[in-house]
This record gives C-alpha cells, structure tokens and sequence, in this order.
C-alpha cells in the first residue's frame, strides 16, 4: 500500500489529496468490509457502531497525540524557524492551500459528527438516516476529485495506464482483507465469553482495522510529509463516519452503543481542538498532544472499564 501510494505522490497527486482522497480507502477498507459483513449476516450494529468510534477517536486523538508528544506534529506552513528564508521560489502559496485543506477537512469531520448525533437522538439509524449519510459522504468526496481534476488540467498531466494498476493491486488488497475479516468474525463470534470474544467485537475490530492508519502516519512523518500525516488521520474519519455507520443503515436499523455520546462528544472536541491550533499557530503543541492521549484513556475508560 505504502509501495503505490508513494507510486501516486510521484505521477503529481498533492500531498493534502493524497491523504483525503486516496489513502483514506486503502486504509478504511477493512471498516467498510466490516460494516458490509455485519450488516448482510444481520449482525449487530452496535459493533458496527462502536468500530467506527473507536477509530476516529483512536485517530482523531492518540496517533495525532503521540507525534505532537514526540515530534511536534507540525502542519504546513506552520512557522517554523527552520524555514528558508525569504525566497521567491519557495512554495508558500502551495503550503498555504495545503493548510487550508487540512481546516476544510477538519470542518467537514466536525459537521460529519454532528451529522450523526442529530441523527442518532432517537437511540437508532434508519434506512432513511442512512441515505444522508452516505449522500453527505459523497457529495464530499466530489470535492475532492475535482480537485484532482483540475490540478492534473492545470499541470497538464492527465492520469496514465498506472491507474489501473493502482486500481488493480487495490483490488487484490481488498480481496485479502475481505477474507481475513470474514474469519476474523467468524472466529470471535464463536467466542461466548472473555476478552477476545463478540462481547468486544466493535472494540477489537477498530483497534485491528486502525493499525494500518497507524504505520501510514508513521512512515509519512518519518518521511517528513506533516500534510499527508494529518489528512491520512482526518480523512480516514470520514470512511467511517459518516460511510460506515450509513451502509449498515441501509441494510437494517443500527441501535446506537452506550459509549456513544462519549464518543461523538471526544470527537467533536478533538476536532475544534485540532482547528484552533491549526489556525492559529499551525501545529499541535507538546501539552495538547499531552491532553489528546489523556482523553483517549477517558475513552477506554468508560468504554471497556464498566
């Protein structure tokens, strides 16, 4: 995955479009399978549910946290003194674009969440709040490949036969996903009692599914590409919420988990959070990054320590 992201960063696809558009199906994939699987074997869509909340918050507020802790999760066009100085060929307007990207990304997870706790008032999601959800989503990702669109115009670059490829080797990791989760639930659904049994499927499940995000982000600050670090966390948010929780409503009604207004509320914070520094300074400072890992284990804490 990393191999053909790295592949599409090359043919010219912007850092900001490359976490928002792309990167978020390779790594979201296996919580739509998930959503997919449980939602046509009539599973329950609390799990569903609480899979998409655990990974948002996870992304949302520990691996955005851990990197501000250690690294300082800068954004684009943050200030830094290590900046060059004043140079006429330095990108400016292109990290300008990039950081106001990352503020429309954050606005849309903000309205996005919202979206879903109006939604969701009544203790359930139908098949009507399902079609919303999955209309906002993609009316959203048009944004996006327009954008797409209108830089390859700009550049005067149109995509090429590697697409396909691209498309074709997606394919092949969404077949291999498919499999193994479908095994996955199959086996935990044979477990009545402990930790690693259906009591925790929507828990284990986001954990496992997050993962991926988890070295993607890794291995683009280690790259030192801060914009596609942030928009792979962001973006990937959007994959479950609102897509996720709309296609199991689709198939049957989703009763809403009890970690769930925690959950929305965690989510709603992070996100302002995020914006307000982004703003203002352009990174997340050690101290938030201090408080985003605290709300974290808030969150195991009411979820799991009943």
């Amino acid at each position: 995955m990393i191999w053909r992201l790295e592949a599409m960063s090359a043919d010219g696809f912007e850092g900001t479009v490359l976490g928002t558009l792309i990167m978020p199906y390779c790594s979201g994939i296996g919580n739509l399978i998930f959503a997919f699987l449980l939602a046509t074997q009539r599973g329950p869509g609390a799990e569903v549910m609480t899979n998409a909340l655990v990974n948002n918050v996870t992304n949302l507020t520990l691996l955005i946290g851990l990197p501000a802790i250690f690294w300082q999760a800068n954004s684009p066009n943050s200030g830094s003194k290590n900046k060059p100085k004043k140079d006429s060929s330095s990108p400016k307007p292109k990290t300008k674009s990039h950081r106001f990207s990352i503020l429309f990304t954050l606005v849309a997870v903000l309205f996005f969440t919202g979206a879903v706790w109006a939604l969701g008032r009544d203790g359930k999601l139908t098949f009507n709040d399902g079609l919303v959800l999955v209309g906002l989503f993609l009316f959203w990702q048009c944004f996006h490949v327009f954008e797409v669109l209108q830089g390859h115009v700009g550049s005067g670059k149109s995509p090429g036969w590697t697409v396909a490829i691209n498309l074709l080797l997606l394919g092949v990791g969404a077949f291999v996903s498919y499999v193994s989760i479908n095994w996955l639930v199959d086996w935990l659904n044979t477990r009545p009692a402990g930790f690693f049994s259906k009591d925790h499927l929507g828990w284990l499940s986001g954990w496992m599914m997050v993962l991926p995000n988890a070295i993607l982000a890794l291995y683009y600050g280690w790259r030192r590409k801060p914009e596609v670090v942030y928009t792979s966390q962001v973006g990937d948010a959007h994959i479950c919420i609102p897509l996720c929780i709309g296609i199991y409503a689709l198939f049957q009604p989703l009763t809403l988990p009890p970690v769930f207004q925690t959950g929305i509320y965690l989510l709603a914070g992070a996100t302002i959070a995020h914006g307000l520094f982004i703003a203002t300074i352009g990174k997340l400072p050690r101290i938030a990054g201090f408080a985003l890992v605290a709300a974290y284990g808030y969150f195991l804490k009411v979820g799991l320590l009943k």
